[in-house]
């Protein structure tokens, strides 16, 4: 094969980071199991008239079909790659509807692809690990607080266990906002909120201008507006400083009340982690309530690399509306920077805890014995590829970073900590490694 180019926009890891990505999918996955989410898979694709129904994403989906026509002299038909998890969600909720128990908990892993231009932490392939509680007809509201919850514990777990750097998760609340704009006298909330949803991005003094010009307001109430977006707090007092703009609806209650339950239950899983955040407008229109976005502290740039909300309409047969809420960890778009710019590390590039070493060919047989006791056991192991001089298999064990050598001896057998050189009389059904040594150790570059 003639040297190949690679393909921007589709990232491929190589074996020491992708331990560390697994890694990263390991800790979600245990943390959604702990809060009772089950996993589902769903096809890669769906029809295009499904994908391209659900907003102008005509330029980012990628076409698929068959190489040749049906047999039958038809053309073969075309789907479309998912570029989200959210479509093929709702759809696999309608099918199978009538064997799910409601409220329904899934969470989902998958690769997802998305015919936009790449730059950092945007690529045309990438991992999504979704989670979401969805309920027929109705969903409580203290699901958003669940959410919430398990998207702090996420995060705090890869802190915890992986040294990512620490992150804030920004939560809003769209009737909160959209009450507000409504009190003022605005007759189109949603139109301030896609407006307000720019602010990171183009400032405060574009936005202004933006609202006089194209939502008709007045400066006065343009100020409200930005006013109320700089609102951020780590408790609850966020309430008393809208309370002081002199504002009044039905809905700013409502969405207050809401917000300051998810602020406060959040904090009791991940205190400081979860920031109110009245700025947050996510201006998709699906989304009816609780916000999030999330970023990572010293990688502002790369935006919010996990997000999601409460969407009253994720699903309808035109009989039952299934609502739910949901949220969105953006694996690839925060992992593959940290990556690249070598934030973290791991001490091996293979699984492997112990290297059996083959003094002679003969003696093959007896190595792959001693492996298979050892993995046996839980301890991953595999034999020397060569039979060799003991010296040159221990430099073939340090440079892939396994840590122990196993060594035949007629008197008995030994095993090497090549890290310390410290070697001891070892035998393979009784003989534990440290519980760190086990598994390949991620961890912040330089700890």
């Amino acid at each position: 094969m003639a040297r190949t180019t690679p393909m921007s926009g589709f990232p491929e890891f190589l074996p020491a980071d992708r331990i560390i990505e697994q890694r990263v999918l390991d800790a979600l996955t245990t943390v959604f199991e702990l809060h009772g989410f089950g996993s589902v898979e769903t096809r890669a694709i769906e029809p295009l008239e499904v994908l391209a129904g659900k907003g102008e994403v005509d330029k980012e989906v990628y076409a698929v079909r068959r190489l040749h026509a049906d047999t039958d002299g038809d053309d073969a038909p075309v789907w479309g790659l998912h570029y989200d998890l959210t479509v093929p969600f709702a759809r696999y909720v309608l099918e199978h509807a009538g064997k799910l128990q409601f409220p329904f908990r899934r969470y989902q892993v998958q690769k997802v692809w998305r015919g936009e231009r790449p730059q950092e932490g945007r690529y045309r392939e990438f991992t999504q690990a979704d989670v979401d509680i969805v309920g027929a007809d109705v969903l409580a509201d203290h699901h958003d607080v669940e959410i919430v919850a398990v998207a702090a514990d996420g995060f705090a777990r890869l802190r915890r266990d992986l040294g990512f750097p620490a992150a804030v998760l920004r939560v809003n609340n769209r009737k909160l906002a959209e009450g507000f704009y409504t009190g003022l006298g605005i007759d189109d909330p949603a139109a301030v909120l896609q407006r307000i949803d720019k602010l990171d991005k183009i400032g405060p003094d574009r936005v202004a201008a933006s609202l006089v010009a194209d939502c008709g307001v007045t400066e006065a109430v343009a100020r409200s507006c930005l006013a109320l977006a700089e609102i951020a707090t780590t408790d609850e007092s966020f309430v008393d400083r809208v309370r002081a703009l002199g504002v009044d609806h039905p809905l700013l209650d409502e969405g207050l009340e809401l917000l300051a339950a998810v602020v406060r239950g959040a904090g009791r899983v991940a205190p400081g982690l979860v920031r109110a955040d009245l700025s947050i407008a996510r201006g998709l229109d699906y989304y009816t309530g609780t916000v999030l976005e999330t970023q990572l502290a010293g990688y502002e740039s790369l935006g919010s690399v996990a997000s999601g909300g409460r969407y009253d309409r994720l699903a309808s047969d035109g009989r039952r509306t299934y609502p739910g809420v949901g949220f969105s960890f953006g694996v690839s778009r925060m992992l593959v920077p940290l990556l690249g710019q070598g934030v973290l590390t791991t001490d091996r590039s293979v699984p492997t805890c112990v290297l059996v070493a083959v003094d002679a060919d003969e003696s093959r047989d007896a190595a792959f014995a001693t492996a298979t006791t050892l993995r046996g056991r839980g301890i991953p192991a595999e034999v020397a590829p060569k039979a060799d001089r003991f010296g040159k298999q221990i430099r073939y064990a340090d440079r892939r970073g396994i840590p122990y050598v196993w060594f035949a001896r007629p008197d008995g057998d030994e095993v090497k900590d090549i890290r310390s050189g410290d070697q001891v009389a070892a035998d393979a059904d009784s003989w534990q490694p440290p519980a760190d040594d086990v598994r390949p150790r991620v961890r912040p570059t330089g700890e």
